[in-house]
Parts: C-alpha cells; structure tokens; sequence
C-alpha cells in the first residue's frame, strides 16, 4: 500500500500537512480571529454598560423605594394625627351631648323632686288634718271631752316634727 511507504510518502505528506495548515491558519484563523476579538470587545463593553446602567437603576430603585418608606411614614403619622383630631372631635361632641343630656336630666329630676315635694305637703296637709280630727276624735272618746282645733293641729306639728 503507497500510503504505508513512509520513506517515500512521509516528504509530500509532510508538505500538504504544512500547506493546508497554513492556509486553514491564515486563510481562516487570521480573518476571524480579529472579528472575533471586535465581537467580544463589543460583548464585554455591552455587558459593562449594562452592569452599569443596572447598578444604577438598582441605586435609583432604592433611593425610590427609601423615598416610598418615608411617604409610607409620613402617610401613617398623618393619619395618626388625623386619627387623633377626629378622636378628640368626636370625644368634644360626646362630651357636649353628654352635658345637655345630664342638663335635661337634671332638670328632669328637680322638676320630679318639685312634684314630690309638692306632693308630699299636699299629703302631709291631709295626714295632718286627719291626724287631727283623730286626736280630736281620741281625747273626746277617751276624755268625753272636745279639745279645741288649734290646741289638737298644734299637739299634731310637735308630734310630726319629732
């Protein structure tokens, strides 16, 4: 076999190997290798742009979401004190209800004990006058004799009265 005969095939073997090496090296690997470089060049610069703008889209986020926290913060502390003004508001007006219901309370009560006073003089006056026609009615059954109206409603006061 020819291909075998390494000492008269191995020179010209030798030589294709160097040409087609050095076509494939020049011919290919010099032309792509320079666009290949631009393209990772290209890459590795987009890519830094990119970690870049990212960096600082991540430090406007926090700044933003700092800026939300704070709105947040202040939003409760209005609504606290909102809170607080309607709290007092409503304990302002409660506490005004409250006084006209006790002052119409009270006058209720006084008009009430008004009443039962007059209602206890009206009876008091009856218990009296029939306290006293009893001791007229007691001395004259007891004594045979009848005491005098004014002597008997005058006995009856310093009784009640003690």
């Amino acid at each position: 076999m020819p291909q075998f005969d390494f000492a008269n095939v191995f020179l010209p073997q030798f030589a294709w190997l160097l040409f087609f090496f050095a076509v494939l090296y020049f011919g290919i690997v010099m032309t792509t290798l320079p666009r290949l470089g631009k393209t990772m060049d290209k890459r590795e610069g987009r890519i830094r742009s990119d970690i870049l703008a990212a960096e600082a889209a991540k430090a406007e986020a926090d700044r933003m979401a700092l800026d939300y926290e704070a709105g947040i913060a202040r939003a409760r502390d209005d609504a606290r004190e909102a809170l607080s003004a309607a709290k007092a508001k409503s304990a302002q007006s409660v506490e005004k209800k409250l006084a006209a219901a006790n002052a119409k309370t009270d006058a209720a009560i006084a008009a009430a004990e008004a009443d039962i006073a007059k209602a206890r003089a009206a009876a008091m006056t009856e218990i009296e006058a029939v306290a006293v026609d009893a001791a007229q009615a007691i001395v004259t059954k007891l004594t045979g004799t009848s005491p005098a109206a004014t002597e008997a409603r005058a006995a009856v006061k310093s009784a009640l009265a003690a």
